[in-house]
This record gives structure tokens, sequence and C-alpha cells, in this order.
């Protein structure tokens, strides 16, 4: 594959100049959306949590978190033994060091809410380990897990773990923007609007990286992996831990995650094969790319001033090879 070439043409040490404009750009477009936990105030979730939360949306909620505790960690675990090893392309390579910057992040949080949430240390450390105890989130860690150590191609792996941020927090990230639209736990709801932003563009990373890939998986070989991961998302979110908990329709939930599957096999440049359409229309108003500010306040779309009106400016300038020039230095006059 041209992107994890180890010959002397392919490892490039020298990021400038660029040679892929679209991954330097998604990649100027993750830091420029840098947020960290201490920015998550949860000081009006405790009211919510123990006032306006009945004992079934605390245990929904408490699993979601459980889950969502490792899978960034999988997540982060893949990226360091796997494709930061095995993609030399250096714009891929900072996009995924800052990805991974970014999922202890998104790990931190989801650690936070469950530190903050649960105060029984007992129950807290079973959530922690969730991975290992809870048999319908063991399920989805390990159908994760089971890529890390695979011999399968770049081009399948590469798919499952876009399924993985695409498709098996889907449904979590759904359930939580629900509460949001309830206008229950500010807390988590806007740490869901900053985490559910990054994934989407970690996701849509994937789908770009696909498709500079030479050998490509066929229709029957993706839909299998994707068909894998709708009904792993299925049995988790409609079944072992429905949705019905917290009052939302768990068929309308399974068509969601249909939906969110064919999106991504279009996305990969594959035909859909469920058919399905958005069944939640207040989620077309919550953009995963954050562009959407739901309740009118400060919301996950907030950028570093200046990283991408920089980028923007230096595409303006492009050379005809598709790199991004440098402006003019002067070295004269550093001396």
């Amino acid at each position: 594959e041209p992107i994890c070439r180890t010959d002397e043409e392919g490892s490039r040490f020298s990021l400038f100049p660029i040679a892929y404009p679209d991954l330097w750009s998604m990649y100027k477009q993750h830091v420029a959306s840098f947020w960290t936990a201490d920015e998550i105030d949860l000081s009006a979730d405790l009211s919510d949590w123990h006032k306006k939360l009945n004992p079934d949306e605390r245990h929904f909620i408490s699993m979601v978190l459980a889950f969502f505790a490792g899978a960034d960690g999988i997540v982060v675990e893949n990226l360091a033994e796997r494709f930061c090893r095995e993609v030399t392309v250096p714009e891929a390579r900072c996009f995924y060091g800052f990805q991974m910057a970014m999922e202890s992040i998104h790990q931190e949080t989801y650690c936070l809410l469950i530190d903050t949430y649960i105060t029984d240390p007992k129950v807290r450390e079973r959530l922690f380990s969730a991975h290992a105890t809870v048999p319908s989130v063991e399920r989805k860690a390990s159908w994760a897990q089971r890529y890390i150590g695979s011999k399968a191609s770049f081009a399948e792996r590469l798919v499952a773990f876009a399924a993985v941020e695409g498709i098996f927090f889907s449904g979590s990230f759904c359930a939580i923007f629900w509460l949001k639209k309830r206008g229950l736990m500010p807390g988590l709801t806007f740490s869901n609007e900053l985490i559910s932003r990054d994934e989407g563009l970690h996701c849509s990373f994937a789908c770009q990286l696909y498709s500079k890939l030479k050998l490509k998986l066929s229709q029957e070989e993706i839909q299998t992996i994707i068909n894998e991961a709708v009904d792993v998302e299925k049995s988790f979110i409609c079944d072992a831990l429905p949705v019905s908990l917290i009052g939302m329709n768990s068929r309308l939930m399974a068509q969601y995650i249909e939906f969110v599957a064919d999106r991504m096999l279009t996305d990969l440049g594959y035909q859909a094969m469920y058919g399905s359409k958005n069944p939640f229309d207040w989620m077309d108003m919550i953009s995963l790319e954050g562009k959407t500010n739901f309740f009118e306040k400060r919301v996950g779309e907030y950028q570093k001033s200046g990283v991408m009106a920089s980028l923007e400016g230096k595409s303006a300038e492009s050379s005809s090879s598709g790199g991004v020039a440098a402006k003019e230095l002067d070295f004269a006059a550093d001396f």
C-alpha cells in the first residue's frame, strides 16, 4: 500500500512538502477542536442523577459509561500497536498521534463521570473493569480486540476500527443526546457533544485513508464486517441494555444503527445494505461534526482561534503539486 511503504520513497521523515493535503486538513481540524476533561462542569449533574433519574436510567448511563471508559483504551492500543507502526505517511501519523491524545482525554472524561456519579466503591470498581466482568460490554470489547492481533489485511482492520468508532458508539451517543433533548445531565451531555464530534472525525479520517488503498475489500467482505458490528451493537443497546430503560424505542434505535452503518458504507465507497432512514429527526439537529448548538449554550464546536484560518490561508498558496507552501523565510534576519 502507498500509505504503508517502508522503502526510501515511502519513509518520509520531513512533514513538508505536504503530500496528502486532505489528511493534513483533517489533522489541523482535530487540533483546532482540542479540549480537556477539566473543562466539563459536572456541578449540576449530581442533582439530576439523584433527583430526576430513576434507577433504570441510572443503570443505563452507568453501563454506557462503563463501555466507553474501556473502549477508548482499546482504540489507543490498536493505534499504538498496529496503525502507527504500519502507516508511514507523516500526515496520517500526525492525525493518529493527536487522536491517541484525544482518546486518552475521552477515557479520562468517562472515568471522571463514573467517579462523580457512583459513590459505592465496589460498584465503581465493577464499572471500571466492565470489559472483563459485564458480558454485554465484554462482547463488544472482544470483537474490537480480536482485530488488534489479527493477521487480517490492513484494509479489513481499518474498516473494523472505523466500525468500532462509528457503529459501536452510535447507539450510546444517540441515547445520551436523548437525555440532552429532555434537558437532563448537562455535564454528561456536553461531554457527549465534544466526544461524538471527535469520534465522527476519527471515523471520517478512516474512510478518507481507506480511499487511498489499492487493495480494497469486496462488497461482500465489507458487508460481513459491518453486519457483524451492527448485530453486536443492536444486541447491546436494544437487548442487553435496552434503550427502553430511558424511554426510547428499541425498534427505532435498531433502525438508527442501520442508518449509521449505511452512511459509513457510502462514505467508504460501497453500496448501502439496509436502506434504513434516520428515525430520530431530532438527531438531524445534532451533527457529529459539532455544527449545531442544540441548547444555544457554549457547545463543542469551538475551535482554537487561528488554527483553521492558518490552514485555509496556506491552502490558497498551495503549489501545483498539492503541497502546502510555507511563507518566505529570511534566515539572514535571524543573525
